[in-house]
């Protein structure tokens, strides 16, 4: 068993100690390279910055730095711990920060209590920054630094102890009332812990709708009332109720919302007995919550609980919060981040919540779905599309309220830009999609009842891409669907053994196959056993318009059938299988990856054309490397290269046209650089985006590892040769890769030349 204190250590200490590192995004390995990053090509931009201040923006990295500033005085549930201890916390911000929305941090740790200093040690690093984020700094003083700083100065500053927490429990908040039927202005809260989150908390909560006299502020003393003067503070004062509770206790009774700030067990059984119906519970105390949920649902049935920890349902996490509030403000330049802003990131996250949750969100929690309900009412941290719900919404208030230098400002555009932090694979996937769903095509999924086809159809027809048609017996189809809560409105089910054409396509299957060995009783065995038979002779007949298959077959007897009743294309000799491999910063196509195990030199001539074209159908200039283990004749005396150089020739013959040249070894095909240095006659001009293989195996093992170790993202596999729409999923294939699919596929019956979705 693992002992956490050690792992936790052990991750922070291991390789280079802690968790940032400052990396160039520009290269500095020539000399040419030294001279424009530093003396004397810097002294451009110096210059055009010193005549225009907003050209900072322009040639550095301010509009996307954030300083992270924290003194040490308020650190987790850890308290004064001072500024050396805080550090790991801070340096986990900054990776926060990277990780969910690209944006650079600096840590900045101040060695004093003295709010003044920490004031003015941020003040005078104000043009360094395009924003700051204030972190684990004890009340009152974090509300006098943040107060002092908005006014000094012209960028955001954001305390995100108060306002992250604030802007997540009120996203938490609109979605529990909403399933508790619930009016904001009607609900009374209970606020227990009067430290920063707790009065940001209640602020947030007021400016929601939630009325002022309706709210209860509670600290160690008890209730804050009219008229106490224990323990007080101006901040304090404005929550001061005109109420006779004096305990936690005595404030619960008949309260809708309990919201805790403060310490483990503060919340008791017999407290939220008193609570009304339906009681919301957020118990965020960390690591140990007012009340453990199995304890609050055993008193409270009826309860909507949320915590601040990631083993229960709904967690109130900052990290859905600032890394995209500070997006959406440093993409405009905001001056601020106002409460419009704060406010439209919570109704942002709201609606979030009450969307169906996609696959690559359970896969992030060991496949556990999501839906919204009593168990979820705020997304989670993995769910990608927070940036884009998040980020749009506080640049678009931020717009509309007059705080941001940036005024051209174009929503969907936006997104679109959003879209590309996300990875090459989100965003081109996002234009195939959205070209797809112009098209109205009816896809045929032969395996209807398969658990992962049945979400992704549903996914299909929300997303709009195309008519998924279900193959198989109707009453099992809905029997699954209706176990995984998949509705089926928009999909079209058919039985094939009940279907008025089955006669025809047992001819039509009978006739094409006759004098290949099957006879009329195999053709109707074959089309009632494998539903991938019927689903091809309905593209062929025309009553599909593709098909997708596999998800629950090896992939040779899922092609198996296709090939048998489409065949290949006219002018292709083989039939293969190609993938899209995105990375960061390149796409490069892969084949054959999937379908033949040794091909001769004529079919790799052919494969290496198709794919060339598959690149081109993309919008990818194609330039093809034939691979081996030899360079350019370096070994001719074995078998294997001899076929690459053969194949070669046979592409320069076919396809004139295209930029093709080996055989040559995989590392110079994506070098250009070392390409050049080392076989400079090569007629490459720049690095390969087409590899061609030798054989099944070595395709298929670079894929896979690309995938694995590389960090690209793929897609595929891709039949290229086969007459019509079709491909084939690799077996268990989740609901959003067969949508990707779908949307593919759909774009190829649609007769498309060139999608341009990929810029090379």
């Amino acid at each position: 068993m693992s002992d956490p204190r050690k792992d936790a250590l052990n991750y922070h200490a291991q390789g280079r100690p802690g968790k940032i590192e400052v990396v160039s995004s520009k290269p500095c390995s020539t000399g040419k390279q030294l001279s424009l990053a530093y003396t004397p090509g810097v002294a451009e931009p110096c210059r055009d910055i010193a005549k225009n201040a907003d050209d900072v923006y322009k040639y550095t990295t301010r509009g996307n730095l954030v300083a992270v500033v924290s003194n040490g005085t308020a650190v987790l549930g850890l308290g004064n711990i001072g500024p050396y201890a805080a550090k790991p916390v801070m340096e986990g911000k900054g990776v926060l920060f990277k990780r969910f929305a690209d944006i650079d941090v600096f840590d900045i740790e101040i060695n004093s209590k003295n709010p003044d200093d920490v004031i003015n040690t941020v003040r005078l690093l104000e043009p360094t920054f395009g924003g700051i984020n204030l972190e684990d700094i004890k009340a009152p003083d974090c509300f006098y630094i943040e107060e002092k700083l908005k006014g000094m100065l012209d960028i955001p500053v954001f305390h995100d102890d108060q306002h992250g927490t604030a802007i997540i429990s009120a996203a938490a908040l609109i979605n529990a009332c909403e399933l508790t039927g619930r009016r904001l202005e009607d609900v009374k809260v209970v606020v227990n812990g009067a430290g920063a989150a707790g009065h940001a908390c209640a602020d947030l909560f007021v400016k929601l709708g939630v009325r002022h006299e309706n709210v209860v502020l509670c600290d160690t003393k008890g209730v804050v009332y009219r008229g106490r003067a224990e323990n007080m503070n101006p901040y304090k004062e404005k929550w001061a109720a005109d109420t006779t509770a004096r305990t936690l206790t005595e404030a619960l009774v008949g309260a809708d919302v309990f919201l805790g700030v403060s310490v483990g067990g503060a919340l008791k059984p017999d407290m939220l007995r008193s609570m009304a119906k339906d009681p919301i519970i957020f118990a965020m105390a960390n690591p140990d919550p007012e009340i453990m949920p199995d304890v609050a649902r055993e008193a409270r049935p009826d309860a909507i609980i949320a915590t601040g920890r990631s083993d229960f349902p709904n967690q109130v996490n900052n990290v859905l919060g600032f890394p995209f509030i500070f997006r959406g403000a440093l993409d405009v330049r905001a001056r601020a981040i106002n409460d419009e802003m704060k406010i439209a990131a919570a109704k942002a996250l709201a609606a979030l919540a009450r969307q169906d949750v996609p696959e690559s969100v359970a896969k992030a929690y060991e496949g556990r779905h999501f839906s919204f309900g009593r168990d979820y009412i705020i997304p989670k941290p993995f769910d990608p599309r927070v940036l884009l719900w998040v980020a749009p919404a506080v640049a678009k208030a931020a717009i509309e309220t007059g705080v941001a230098r940036v005024k051209d400002f174009h929503c969907e555009q936006y997104r679109d830009r959003l879209e590309r932090l996300l990875g090459p694979a989100h965003w081109i996937m996002r234009n195939i999609v959205n070209i797809a769903k112009g098209e109205r095509k009816r896809i045929v999924f032969p395996e209807g009842d398969d658990l992962n086809i049945l979400r992704a159809a549903h996914l299909i027809v929300e997303e709009g891409i195309a008519t998924p048609v279900l193959l198989g017996d109707e009453a099992v189809i809905r029997r699954e669907a209706k176990k995984l809560r998949v509705n089926l409105e928009g999909c079209e089910l058919i039985d094939p053994a009940r279907s008025p054409n089955f006669e025809k396509y047992v001819q039509t299957l009978y006739a094409m196959r006759q004098r290949k060995g099957m006879t009329e009783i195999e053709a109707r065995h074959w089309l009632r056993k494998d539903t991938m038979y019927v689903g091809a002779l309905m593209v062929r007949l025309g009553e599909a318009d593709g098909l997708i298959g596999g998800a629950a077959r090896r992939y040779p007897d899922a092609i198996r059938p296709v090939l048998q009743t489409m065949g290949k294309r006219s002018d292709a000799c083989v039939v293969a299988g190609a993938f899209m491999m995105l990375f960061k910063n390149r796409v490069v196509f892969l084949a054959d990856c999937a379908v033949n195990d040794n091909p001769s030199a004529a079919e790799l001539a052919c494969i290496a054309s198709m794919t060339a074209d598959l690149a081109s159908f993309f919008g990818v200039k194609p330039r093809v490397a034939m691979l081996s283990y030899s360079n350019f004749g370096t070994v001719r005396d074995e078998p294997l290269p001899l076929k690459m150089i053969e194949a070669t020739r046979l592409v320069r013959e076919l396809r004139p046209d295209l930029e093709v040249d080996g055989e040559m070894q995989a590392d110079l095909a994506v070098n250009y650089e070392r390409l050049q240095q080392h076989w400079s006659f090569s007629c490459m001009t720049r690095e390969a985006n087409v590899l061609i293989f030798p054989g099944l195996m070595s395709g298929n093992a670079a894929y896979k590892l690309l995938r694995e170790l590389g960090g690209a993202a793929a897609i595929g596999p891709l039949l290229i040769g086969i007459n019509g729409a079709f491909n084939v999923l690799q077996r268990s294939s989740d609901p959003e890769t067969i949508l990707d699919l779908t949307a593919v596929t759909v774009c190829q019956a649609g007769g498309r030349k060139n999608l341009g979705v990929v810029k090379d």
